[in-house]
């Protein structure tokens, strides 16, 4: 057994202890004062041992990816592999959705009392919505909204309310939409990485991309939608910044950075990951002015609507105190958090970091370079991985992700499992990603 494994299973098991003690603290905090407000800390989910008519499909799609993933990855032509990433992402997220069943795990998931859909028959004049937005976000204000409806800017409601409008309303289409969606950011990570960091660190990526365990999560929560626009709004970027159409795909990436902030608040954040792909492009200057034009478009859209995203905060941040967020300790989300992560990034991801960042201390690593900024595709790769990761731990340190984190952080996550590539056993590895994931979703019911 080689060093660099030893150090990897090392991670794996710290990570593995981390869960455990999140779990073991967790239970022991819910009988004491019920304050954590999850049936199964740290996840919001609840123990229900169960199989359903997506089991079968996701022990094929995982069998399938452990056995021919790599190979494929390695010989599918470039366009293909794209295509067949899609797919099979999108194939693992319905078969695990649907070991809940149809209705409990697709369809009824986006209806709940805290959901988007509550909310769509109240849009029948968009704009004067928008303009009365920030009056019904606290609590205890007349008419105030469904929980993910006041704990978002209006962009990610009004894209159920526009799916009602052509057509495509209620909770199934909603659904169907987040797991198709959703699926996409696994391809554009993949397009990121070839761009920054190279071709053959993006095919090794792919299986890891396509058999994330996070997937348990984003089918079907919107979060995974969100995770897939967070995803190619950088992706635009790196093709940007190296050359490929910089015009255009830099205003189209402004565009994706500006929605992102009117989806989530918290996906503000990405702006670390668009610093990582400028920090390693070429040509950042060059595309710096149509980044920002395309940037404004949605922001200004929203404001002369009479949306005030800022007030919409200030008041989201009262709201998240009124609620649960008020209540649970962070003192334990603080550290429970990051063990939530640890499950739905998976063993692999841990590994794969921990490789990323003794990379990172040698940026020249993996090819000639000609110094920083501009590392070897191994030093590239990790800057990109690194900085979701610190992305993401600044969404721990804001205290504004106590619990469910699961979910929220499904943007971050996405390229936290590019890291796969950093490492040399693929079939074991990714055994170990599917056997998590499955576990996961026929031990526990969970909330999204």
């Amino acid at each position: 057994m080689t060093r660099d494994l030893l150090r990897d299973l090392a991670a794996v098991l710290a990570a593995a202890l981390l869960v455990v003690a999140a779990v073991l603290v967790g239970a022991a905090i819910e009988r004491e004062d019920g304050t954590l407000h999850v049936g199964w800390p740290p996840l919001y989910a609840y123990w229900e041992p169960h199989l359903g008519p997506g089991t079968p499909a996701a022990l094929v799609v995982a069998a399938a990816v452990v056995a021919y993933g790599p190979r494929l990855a390695a010989r599918l032509p470039w366009r293909a592999l794209l295509g067949a990433a899609w797919g099979t992402a999108t194939a693992w997220t319905f078969s695990l959705a649907l070991v809940d069943g149809w209705h409990r795990g697709v369809a009824r998931r986006l209806t709940t009392r805290y959901e988007y859909l509550r909310a769509v028959d109240r849009f029948d004049d968009i704009p004067g919505t928008l303009r009365d937005f920030t009056h019904h976000i606290l609590l205890h204000s007349p008419g105030h909204w469904p929980p993910h409806v006041a704990g978002h800017p209006p962009a990610a409601t009004l894209t159920f309310v526009l799916l009602d409008r052509v057509g495509l309303g209620g909770g199934a289409w909603a659904g169907v939409w987040c797991v198709t969606v959703g699926a996409s950011a696994c391809t554009a990570v993949l397009v990121t990485v070839r761009a920054l960091a190279g071709e053959a660190l993006a095919r090794r990526a792919a299986p890891f991309l396509v058999l994330a365990p996070a997937a348990v999560w984003a089918g079907t929560s919107a979060d995974g939608y969100f995770a897939a626009v967070a995803a190619w709004a950088p992706a635009l970027l790196a093709l940007a910044v190296t050359g490929h159409r910089p015009r255009s795909a830099a205003l189209g990436s402004g565009l994706l950075f500006g929605l992102t902030g009117y989806l989530s608040y918290g996906l503000t954040l990405t702006a670390v990951i668009a610093g990582a792909v400028l920090l390693l492009g070429r040509r950042r200057v060059r595309v710096l002015p149509f980044l920002a034009a395309g940037a404004v478009v949605v922001p200004l859209a929203f404001t002369l609507l009479g949306f005030d995203w800022w007030e919409a905060y200030r008041l989201l941040v009262v709201r998240y105190h009124q609620g649960a967020g008020g209540i649970r300790p962070y003192g334990y989300w603080v550290w429970a958090n990051l063990a939530c992560t640890v499950l739905m990034v998976g063993p692999a991801t841990v590994a794969g970091l921990r490789r990323a960042t003794a990379t990172a201390g040698h940026p020249t690593r993996g090819g000639p370079a000609s110094g920083w900024p501009r590392p070897g595709g191994d030093g590239r790769l990790a800057v990109l991985v690194l900085a979701a990761l610190l992305a993401l731990l600044v969404a721990d340190l804001s205290g504004m992700s106590k619990a469910e984190t699961e979910r929220i952080w499904l943007p971050f996550a996405v390229w936290l499992s590019a890291a796969g590539a950093f490492l040399t056993r693929p079939r074991g590895w990714l055994a170990a990603q599917a056997v998590l994931a499955l576990l996961v979703n026929h031990l526990l019911l969970t909330g999204w």
